[in-house]
């Protein structure tokens, strides 16, 4: 079996077409969307010249599916990344939309830790199993975005603590945005 933690490495030869190193056959940009999606890291490379086109593949991927009206990036932000690319602003986007996706992420890891700790249900038999079904269909419902679910929030201190996260979130972000804003 393959190791998952290396990056999957797929080859693009002369007639463009990208060949899994891995499972020894062709694939597509869906194919690809897929493994990403499955919490693979892909690597992308030309067989002839060995450059790397990770960053090409990927942006292709979100144009097409951008294009097919699974939007996910607001007029805004694409914008705002046109213009980044013309300005002195292109030395902090990246870092900030990294420490901004890993905001997001840490938030909702912490979300589902505090959800999984605080259910009841949690010690019945089965759970595990019911749990996994659930993030398994929240996941296929919003194409891997909402990330992990542990099922309805319970009354009242959950949902505080909950919302006292999501608030700390949007604070950082605040900040974050505060000092891009400054340079």
């Amino acid at each position: 079996m393959a190791d998952t933690n290396a990056p999957l490495l797929i080859k693009r030869y002369a007639s463009r077409r990208l060949y899994n190193t891995e499972t020894s056959d062709y694939v597509t940009l869906e194919d690809i969307a897929g493994f990403i999606r499955e919490g693979r890291e892909v690597k992308i490379v030309d067989l002839k010249s060995g450059d790397d086109l990770t960053r090409q593949y990927l942006l292709q991927i979100i144009a097409e599916h951008e294009s097919r009206g699974e939007s996910v990036l607001p007029i805004g932000v694409l914008i705002d990344l046109v213009r980044s690319y013309t300005t002195q602003a292109h030395s902090v986007v990246p870092e900030f939309l990294a420490m901004s996706f890993d905001m997001l992420r840490d938030g909702q890891s912490k979300m589902v830790e505090n959800m999984t700790a605080l259910n009841p249900l949690a010690s019945m038999p089965g759970f595990e199993a019911m749990r996994a079904q659930q993030e398994a269909f929240m996941k296929a419902m919003t194409g891997g975005i909402a990330g992990q679910w542990s099922g309805p929030a319970a009354e009242g201190t959950e949902e505080d603590s909950a919302s006292d996260e999501l608030s700390e979130i949007k604070k950082q972000l605040a900040e974050l945005q505060s000092k891009l804003s400054r340079m």
